[in-house]
C-alpha cells in the first residue's frame, strides 16, 4: 500500500495510485476539510500544501504526492501564518458562505511562507481560487494584514 505523510503523519492508503489525492483525503482518511468544487483545478476549493506549495488536490494522483508533505487544512494550525491568517479573516470579515475558505486559507498560507510581504500583484497571482462571494478585497486586505502581523513577530 502507498504511503502518504499527511499533516505530519505517515499514513499507509488503500488506494490506487492514480486516485485524485482529493478522494484520498476525503474517502480513505477522513479529512473533509478539504473541499470539492469544479474537479477541473479551476475554482480551488480543494487546495492543500504539498512540500509547502498550493495543489489543487482534484487534479492531484496521489503517485505525484507520495515521499512529500502534504498538508490540509486540518494540520494547517502548524504553520507560521496560520495564526496571523485566521485572525485576519475574522478582522476583515472575509467569510461569507464560507465553502472556499479552506482553499482560500491554504492558499493564503503558501503565499505567506514564500513571500512575507506581497503585493498586491502577487497576491493576485497566488490566490487564483474562485468565491463566489465575491470577498475578493476583504481577501487581499486579509492578506496584507496577516502579513504586517506576521512582520512585527
Amino acid at each position: 500500500m502507498p504511503v502518504l505523510e499527511v499533516n505530519g503523519t505517515a499514513r499507509e492508503v488503500a488506494a490506487e495510485e492514480a486516485m485524485p489525492l482529493l478522494w484520498v483525503l476525503r474517502d480513505v482518511l477522513g479529512l473533509v476539510g478539504t473541499k470539492y468544487g469544479c474537479g477541473v483545478a479551476a475554482c480551488g476549493a480543494c487546495t492543500v500544501l504539498a512540500d509547502g506549495r498550493a495543489v489543487r488536490a482534484c487534479v492531484t494522483p496521489l503517485a505525484s504526492v507520495l515521499g512529500k508533505r502534504v498538508v490540509t487544512i486540518e494540520g494547517a494550525r502548524g504553520r507560521a501564518p496560520w495564526a496571523a491568517l485566521r485572525q485576519a479573516w475574522i478582522a476583515e470579515q472575509v467569510p461569507q458562505c464560507g465553502y472556499c475558505q479552506s482553499g482560500m486559507l491554504m492558499a493564503s498560507v503558501a503565499l505567506l511562507e514564500a513571500a512575507r510581504s506581497p503585493s498586491d500583484g502577487q497576491i493576485d497571482e497566488a490566490i487564483g481560487n474562485i468565491c463566489r462571494c465575491g470577498t475578493y478585497p476583504r481577501v487581499r486586505k486579509a492578506i496584507h494584514r496577516a502579513a504586517a502581523q506576521l512582520a512585527k513577530a
